[in-house]
C-alpha cells in the first residue's frame, strides 16, 4: 500500500522514557511527537517502532528533549529473536479503527460536496489530504482494511472531481495513434467551457508544444463542438480520457511528447487532480496549483483569461520540473 509496507519486522526500536512530575507541557509534547510518527505504546513511557534510519532519527530526538527536560531516556535495538512476544509487535501497529474513522469523516464530506463554494471545497479537500498522508505514513502494516480504505478515497476524490469539473468525458478503449504534427497546425481546438485541471493544462499543452497557431473556443455541450475543430476532453472527442490516461496523457502520447520527463511529470500532476489520487501517487505542486487554479477561476471573467494566467503558471512548473531533472 505504501512505502512503509516494506518495513522489516525482525528489527525494532524501543524508546523508554521517564520525566519528572512536574514536566507536563514537555510530557504531552512528547507524547504528540511519538504518535505523529506512529509509535506503538507497551506500557507507559515504553514505546515502539519499526526499525528505519528515518525513525532511529526521530526518536533520537525525542531522547535529548527528554533528557534536557531532566529526565532520563533510554534507546533500545531489539531483534525479533530477542524476545518471542516480538512476533505480536505488528499488531500493536493495525490502524483499523483510524481508517474507519477517516473513512466515515470522508462519507459525511460527501454529503456537502455539491454546497460548498471552489474554495471551500479545496480547503477542505485540502485538510482530509493531509490526514490522509499523515496516517498513511503510519500504516507500517497495511491489511485489508486499509486497502479497503485506499478505495473509498479514491472515491471521494473522483466525486470531488465530478463537482469540480462535471461532465467529465468516460475513458475509451481504444489504442492512441502516433501523429503527424505538423498536420495539426493553425487549427481550431474545442473543449468545454469552465476550464479546469486537465483541460487547462491540454490547452497549455497544445499552444506551447503541438499548435502555436492554435485557436480555442470554448463549448458548453459536445454537440456544440464546431465541425471543424479539433475536440478535447469531452465525450466524442479526438482527444480525450483513454485508459488509464487523462486527455493531457493522451495529447502526451498521440504526438511523440512522452519522452519529455518535465511534461510528463506535469502529466503526473494533471493526472494526480484529474483523476484522483492514488495510493503513492502524491504530487508535491498539486495542491499548490490547484489552490490557484482555484483563485484564478473565481476571479477572472472569462475562459480565455483564465488560460492567460495560468499558462503562465504551468511555464513556471515546467520550468521548475526541467531544473529539477537536470540536478
Amino acid at each position: 500500500m505504501n512505502s512503509n509496507s516494506t518495513h522489516a519486522s525482525t528489527h525494532w526500536l524501543l524508546v523508554i522514557l521517564s520525566l519528572p512530575t512536574d514536566s507536563a507541557t514537555v510530557r504531552i509534547r512528547l507524547w504528540r511527537a511519538l504518535k505523529a510518527i506512529g509509535c506503538a505504546a507497551l506500557r507507559d513511557g515504553a514505546y515502539l517502532l519499526p526499525r528505519t534510519p528515518a525513525h532511529d532519527t526521530a526518536l533520537q530526538a525525542v531522547v535529548t528533549e527528554c533528557e534536557q527536560a531532566g529526565g532520563s531516556a533510554w534507546l533500545l535495538s531489539l531483534a525479533e529473536g530477542d524476545n518471542p512476544l516480538a512476533t505480536h509487535f505488528p499488531t500493536l501497529f493495525a490502524r483499523d479503527a483510524e481508517w474507519a474513522a477517516q473513512t466515515a469523516a470522508w462519507q459525511e464530506a460527501s454529503a456537502t460536496l455539491t454546497t460548498l463554494g471552489a474554495a471551500e471545497l479545496t480547503r477542505l479537500c485540502r485538510k482530509l489530504q493531509r490526514e490522509f498522508d499523515a496516517l498513511l505514513a503510519i500504516d507500517f502494516f497495511p491489511n485489508d482494511h486499509s486497502a479497503r480504505a485506499a478505495s473509498a478515497w479514491q472515491d471521494f476524490n473522483l466525486r470531488v472531481t465530478r463537482v469540480l469539473s462535471p461532465n467529465e468525458p468516460t475513458a475509451t478503449d481504444t489504442s492512441i495513434a502516433r501523429l503527424d504534427i505538423n498536420a495539426y497546425q493553425g487549427r481550431v481546438w474545442a473543449t468545454r467551457r469552465y476550464l479546469w485541471v486537465d483541460r487547462v493544462a491540454s490547452a497549455w499543452l497544445i499552444a506551447r508544444f503541438i499548435d502555436r497557431a492554435a485557436r480555442f473556443v470554448w463549448i458548453e455541450a459536445p454537440a456544440d463542438c464546431p465541425a471543424d475543430a479539433l475536440g478535447f476532453d469531452f465525450d466524442g472527442a479526438l482527444f480525450t480520457h483513454s485508459g488509464e490516461r487523462v486527455t493531457f496523457e493522451t495529447l502526451l502520447a498521440s504526438f511523440g511528447l512522452e519522452d519529455n520527463a518535465a511534461l510528463k511529470r506535469l502529466g503526473d500532476l494533471v493526472h494526480f487532480l484529474d483523476a484522483g489520487a492514488g495510493i503513492g501517487t502524491t504530487v508535491p505542486e498539486a495542491s499548490g496549483f490547484e489552490a490557484v487554479l482555484t483563485g484564478a477561476r473565481a476571479r477572472l471573467p472569462n475562459d480565455d483569461a483564465l488560460l492567460a494566467e495560468i499558462s503562465a503558471t504551468l511555464d513556471s512548473l515546467y520550468a521548475h520540473y526541467q531544473k529539477a531533472i537536470k540536478k
